[in-house]
């Protein structure tokens, strides 16, 4: 079986990759001296990454269930290049496939046992589906919505009826006395007693013909719940068999099981079957050189929509992160070769540290030009402390006053303003409320657009459970708008000028992608769904005008489109 594959099966032979910058470093420290070890992705391993998706592509069978990928540009003995490929879990069932690399050493071991285990999991699955679907859940919904609409009905006229009786007892006050006034508020209030009898007879109409239903629904969800904790202990129980089997090895030749590698009590489901683990598995038991290495999911968005198809991925915390020091070691430091070429271009990113284009300064405001994949300003964990705002604050001699007056998309490019002090930072949060400063962004979208310009006004509301994704909500969603322009057509794509009079989060994002707006994602923009290979979100923040808060003046500023 073949899986050592030659870079043109990736790339084409006239790529180029004039950026040198790691991305992210896969690292771990060494058990033994404690040394820190690490392994980059690079751009040239994110473009044969690249390579990969466009194969993915164009096979529907990648597309059935959302994975991660791993691709490891590695060196031969003899000094060549090449690359090896692996998925995470297992692909359509099967966990050796033609041309990607096999899976770690031990599931052999555990294969019979594996065998009746999924297959007991598959039956369990098929019952769980089965039972979701119930007759009597959507019979139960339907009755006990018609109930209560029947029980809201007799409410608005049994209010009414209390108003009019209202006003006839204080009528019948005035006009009435004695034995009459008494036998005639006698028969409001018998109606009214009436009027209870009625209730609480619908009321228990509707426990009689809701309670068998219930019963049988409390029933099937009492077994699902059966079921869901033996699918949670078979899986338990095959997936301690495993790790005390599954044998991984580093480049020492040391081979230990991921039971001795794993702290006690804290090894997840699917440790070991990650792409990383295999990968520099492999490597190490083949006499490879791992020069680069990159991951990404493709597929449909994994449950909890927290990967997106396309998207470079670091090692996950729990699976890869703790294995990594000992996978590494022995792994002398070679930094990777660029691949030989004459043409080609790979998307730019700053590394840590490096100074920020000023596009604007003066001593109260400054305007930079943000690249795409850095932070506007900083996050909440270590690794997303690097920003533009982080950067600027600790270059700036007065950097500590400087506050973002607005932000750009992690992978948004383009012009962005911060304020010098507390003032100036107010004044220019009012224009920005007051929609008194103009924004030209220019993005290229995946797609033809029908229309050459035009207005689009949708209400956008982000689920706080799917942050940072947005959607169109009618109910729930606040007003945004933008005006568009077609300013070219190339090829299969069209390039467009946006206009946004609102700031909401991933406005133009969603106002190209959403079949209300435009119906055409921007080029590389993956979270909304965005097939076509792209080396980056192809959306870009061209131009700003405002009139300046202290010198009273309109500062027009323009930067040029990196794509």
């Amino acid at each position: 079986m073949v899986v050592l594959h030659p870079l043109s099966d990736f790339i084409d032979s006239n790529f180029a990759v004039s950026d040198s910058s790691v991305r992210y470093w896969y690292e771990g420290r060494c058990p033994q001296s404690g040394e820190l070890l690490r392994l980059p992705r690079t751009p040239l391993a994110e473009a044969i990454a690249c390579g990969l998706m466009r194969y993915l592509a164009e096979n529907d069978c990648y597309s059935r269930e959302g994975k991660m990928y791993g691709v490891l540009l590695v060196e031969l003995p003899a000094g060549e290049q090449r690359v090896i490929k692996a998925f995470s879990g297992l692909m359509n069932g099967y966990s050796v496939v033609e041309g990607w690399i096999p899976p770690i050493p031990g599931r052999d071991e555990v294969a019979l046992e594996e065998a009746r285990t999924l297959t007991e999991l598959d039956a369990i699955k098929q019952e769980l589906i089965t039972l979701k679907q119930l007759a009597e859940r959507q019979e139960y919904e339907t009755l006990s919505r018609e109930f209560e609409q029947q029980l809201q009905a007799m409410s608005d006229r049994h209010r009414n009826c209390k108003q009019q009786r209202q006003e006839k007892r204080r009528l019948l006050c005035e006009t009435l006395k004695d034995e009459a006034l008494t036998i005639a508020l006698e028969h409001l209030d018998a109606e009214s007693r009436q009027h209870g009898i009625e209730r609480r007879q619908l009321k228990r109409r509707r426990d009689e013909v809701l309670q068998p239903l219930k019963e049988s629904i409390a029933a099937v969800d009492a077994r699902m719940r059966e079921l869901k904790q033996r699918r949670k202990e078979l899986s338990r129980q095959l997936q301690a068999q495993m790790h005390a089997v599954y044998s991984l090895t580093n480049f020492f030749g040391q081979s230990r099981s991921l039971q001795q590698l794993m702290p006690k009590g804290s090894m997840p489901t699917g440790t070991g079957d990650c792409c990383a683990p295999k990968l520099l598995h492999y490597a190490a038991t083949h006499n490879l050189k791992p020069l680069a290495m990159a991951e990404f999911w493709w597929g449909p968005s994994s449950v909890n929509q927290d990967k997106v198809q396309g998207e470079f991925y670091e090692a996950c915390v729990e699976r890869c992160q703790p294995l990594m020091g000992f996978l590494l070691s022995g792994l002398k430091p070679n930094p990777p070769t660029p691949f030989p070429a004459r043409e080609g271009r790979v998307r730019m990113s700053l590394s840590r540290g490096e100074v920020l284009p000023i596009v604007y300064e003066d001593e109260w405001l400054i305007a930079v030009d943000k690249p795409a994949g850095l932070l506007s300003v900083p996050g909440r964990y270590y690794e997303t402390q690097d920003s533009v705002l982080s950067r600027l604050r600790h270059l700036l001699p007065d950097g500590t006053g400087l506050a973002t007056v607005h932000r750009l998309d992690l992978e948004t490019s383009g012009i962005l303003l911060l304020a010098r002090d507390r003032f100036t930072h107010r004044q220019l949060s009012g224009l920005f409320q007051e929609r008194q400063v103009h924004k030209i962004y220019e993005a290229v979208l995946a797609g033809d657009v029908t229309s050459d310009q035009g207005v689009i006004e949708l209400p956008l509301w982000g689920d706080p459970q799917n942050r940072p994704y947005q959607k169109v909500d009618w109910q729930r969603g606040k007003p945004s708008l933008t005006r568009f322009r077609v300013i070219g057509r190339e090829g299969d794509y069209t390039r467009v000028e946006f206009m946004p009079l609102t700031g909401r989060t991933h406005q133009l994002r969603v106002h190209a992608a959403d079949l209300q707006g435009l119906g055409v994602n921007i080029l590389g923009d993956r979270l909304y769904g965005c097939s076509a290979v792209g080396d980056q979100l192809h959306l870009h923040a061209r131009e700003i005008r405002f009139q300046h808060p202290q010198l009273g003046e309109t500062i027009h500023l323009y930067v040029k489109t990196p794509f």
